[in-house]
Formats: C-alpha cells, structure tokens, sequence
C-alpha cells in the first residue's frame, strides 16, 4: 500500500536567528516598539476616520479591509480609555520586554502558567505571583464595557 501525498507544503528554514522562545532573538526587531492587536485596531482605525474627514484618499484595499476585520475580531479591547490602561499596566513592567508587554496585552492570558507556555521567554522575569497580579488586572479591563 502506498503512502499517501502529504497535506503540507514543506516549509524554508527562517532566513535569520528571530525566535520568540525561552529567549528572545527578535533580531533587528528586538527593541522595536510592539503593539497589541487593540492598540493597533486604534491606530488604524483612527488614520482612517482622519483620512475620511479630510477627504484624502482612504485607499480601502483588501489588505486594509482584511487587516481591520482581523483587528476587529482578535482585539480584546474596544474601548480607547481600556486600551490606554492596558498599556499603562503593562508599560509598569520595565523587566518585560516591548514584544512581551504587546504579546500579555494582545494574548489576554487567564493564569500566569498558561501565560509562561505561550510566552517562555517570561520565565526567568517575572514571578508567577506578579504575573498573575498582572493578567487579573488585565481581565478587570476586560469586563468593563471593554
């Protein structure tokens, strides 16, 4: 009996050393300011309003539009003065890295273990006490109207 065809493309090796693991090789990337996908959604969301106001060409490719429609689905803050505490909490956290804070704020993790799986480079920063301080004040934002 015959194998059957794979169901996966093969995938090129990563051209550089960028890796978001145990230890963070961002390369050129690594001190770069991040986003969470909410403060991203009103940046965004925000240059179009500005551009529809003045009347300059909004230019509304599918990219943009894909890109809002994925903003607006994963973005787990609606609201600019949630977005800006957001930020404020995890800003706090001058041990975390820019890609660290974005990815806590954008992730919206329910306990510190889950939040250490997904984001190991975490590990050895911050305690799982604090971290879990942290992601409870995160969720506190989530439930107010978002």
């Amino acid at each position: 009996m015959a194998t059957p065809a794979p169901t996966s493309r093969s995938r090129e090796a990563p051209q550089g050393d960028e890796e978001a693991a145990a230890e963070l090789k961002l390369g050129e990337f690594q001190d770069v300011d991040a986003l969470t996908h909410s403060e991203a959604a009103l940046v965004i969301n925000a240059l179009v309003a500005k551009r529809k106001v003045d009347r300059k060409n909004v230019n509304e490719t599918e990219i943009l539009q894909k890109t809002t429609d994925y903003l607006e689905h994963f973005a787990r803050f609606r609201r600019k003065e949630n977005v800006e505490a957001v930020e404020r909490l995890l800003t706090a956290q001058k041990q975390l890295a820019k890609f660290e804070r974005a990815q806590l704020g954008s992730l919206c993790c329910d306990t510190a273990e889950e939040a250490k799986t997904l984001i190991p480079s975490l590990t050895d920063k911050i305690s799982d006490e604090d971290l879990q301080e942290l992601l409870d004040e995160i969720t506190k934002l989530m439930g107010y109207g978002n």
